[in-house]
């Protein structure tokens, strides 16, 4: 026998996931009413949905943006999905918002993902981890390990993707997404952003 779940639980767990109300109380239902476990399951169902959808075209979309209190900071986000009809609507328009709010954040995000770093800037890294003292005199297999680790560790600190959500720090910006493909039923993509500092790179000379 399913267990009664308030209505308030289910608006509550509707705003943490974005799915619909049924699906929330059935998630709930099947949970027996922990939020938790509702969620690690509606978030299961919306990624592999998402996944889906991960490699239809995205052309449409919007770009956004967010000054920083004070002014002496913005970011422009472009963020794309498959149709107009996807891009006005107010969950896209705030996912677009959130992100760019995200990048003024993390100071130290440069790349969308990965795959965007420049194999220069990788060799980069790559050079200054093999260096370092504390493993100069470790065997090479157990170097390799740790250098790895390491690099591995550091592309993911400058990419947008992998920063875990300033308003909810137990989910990345890539599960953020996920979540919003599967709530509007097509392929999203952050296509690109910048950052801007007031003064920054002026020549004072």
């Amino acid at each position: 026998m399913n267990i009664q779940i308030s209505p308030h639980s289910v608006k509550e767990l509707r705003i943490k996931t974005g799915a619909g109300m049924m699906d929330c109380k059935k998630a709930l239902q099947a949970a027996d009413g922990d939020m938790e476990i509702a969620v690690e399951n509606l978030r299961k169902k919306g990624l592999a949905s998402a996944d889906k959808k991960s490699t239809r075209l995205a052309t449409e979309g919007i770009i956004d943006s967010y000054i920083h209190i004070g002014s002496r900071m913005g970011v422009l986000v472009e963020l794309n999905c498959e149709t107009d009809f996807v891009a006005r609507r107010i969950e896209f328009k705030k996912l677009a918002k959130n992100l760019a709010m995200q990048v003024a954040a993390c100071q130290t995000v440069f790349y969308v993902s990965i795959d965007n770093i420049p194999q220069n800037i990788i060799d980069r890294e790559i050079r200054i981890e093999s260096e370092k003292e504390d493993i100069i005199n470790k065997p090479p297999e157990i170097k390799n390990q740790i250098i790895k680790a390491r690099i591995d560790k550091r592309l993911e600190e400058m990419c947008l993707m992998h920063q875990p959500f300033i308003k909810d720090q137990k989910i990345l910006i890539e599960d953020l997404v996920k979540q919003h493909i599967a709530l509007l039923g097509e392929n999203i993509k952050v296509r690109r952003f910048q950052r801007f500092v007031l003064g920054e790179k002026l020549d004072l000379s």
